[in-house]
């Protein structure tokens, strides 16, 4: 799934957030004091980053030649 433009549900901006999110969670900082500082409150918001996982890698890998 690629993050989306606007949460589904709110419509609330979220798009622009994620490179962060990806960043400092990969540095080791705990998931909840990244979406508080990116002020993502609502559980629709939050659930579509707590949901993500890249899988394009491994998508690509079955493109039709």
């Amino acid at each position: 799934m690629i993050i989306p433009v606007r949460c589904f549900s709110c419509g609330k901006p979220i798009g622009h957030l994620w490179e962060e999110f990806k960043k400092r969670t990969s540095e080791g900082e705990p998931a909840k004091k990244v979406l508080d500082e990116l002020e993502l409150e609502r559980f629709c918001c939050r659930s579509v980053f707590l949901g993500q996982t890249d899988l394009i890698e491994l998508v690509g890998k079955f493109k039709k030649s």
